[in-house]
């Protein structure tokens, strides 16, 4: 793995996902591969819970991680992947915290049990977004995680090894902190509010 995004979900992590594979680092993984490939769920739980796999193997087949479980393990995955270079997406915090409540927070904590390979991907996300918020959600206590978590991050590498990036900057700071040309096309913007819930509503 040579790219970690270290940023929480709802800062454009799809956008950046989809520019990394645009600019040759791919497969990315991202949230939707745990609904894509269900066994991977139960890692993730075990993981969340002390039961640390052996990341090298679990991602042999990624050049690249963003959103969540991803950047809940960072620090793990730095030893890891120790030449890795580092994303921290962010955005407003006020902007981001309306943007997670009304997707990720609706989605999971207010979605009734489910059975199967459903439900081992649902207990998989409380538990991570109990482990991440400390099972407290409200809005001064999750602004104050986040804030908190990209202070970290942005004090924990030097810039030749993190890049602190909002997705509206577009491609010239990644291409530059990557070493990569800048590609003619616009910069991929998905993943909004309404896409979040249209999706899930289907």
């Amino acid at each position: 793995m040579e790219i970690i995004g270290a940023g929480f979900g709802r800062t454009g992590t799809l956008s950046l996902r989809s520019a990394l594979e645009q600019l040759g680092y791919a497969p990315c993984y991202h949230m939707l591969e745990v609904f894509q490939k269900p066994q991977h769920a139960e890692v993730w739980q075990q993981a969340l819970l002390g039961e640390v796999p052996d990341w090298t193997r679990f991602l042999a087949d990624y050049r690249a991680g963003v959103d969540w479980p991803i950047c809940h393990f960072w620090r793990e995955l730095a030893v890891a992947f120790p030449e890795a270079r580092f994303i921290l997406t962010r955005r407003d915090s006020e902007a981001w915290y309306a943007s997670i409540s009304q997707t990720i927070f609706d989605s999971v904590l207010k979605a009734g049990p489910a059975e199967g390979v459903r439900g081992t991907q649902q207990r998989m996300a409380h538990v991570l977004l109990d482990k991440a918020f400390q099972g407290r959600f409200d809005k001064d206590h999750v602004i104050a995680v986040y804030e908190a978590h990209n202070r970290t991050v942005a004090n924990a590498f030097g810039p030749e090894r993190l890049l602190v990036y909002e997705v509206s900057e577009g491609w010239e700071p990644l291409c530059r902190f990557l070493g990569c040309a800048t590609p003619s096309e616009p910069f991929p913007r998905t993943n909004s509010t309404a896409e979040f819930r249209a999706r899930i509503g289907r």
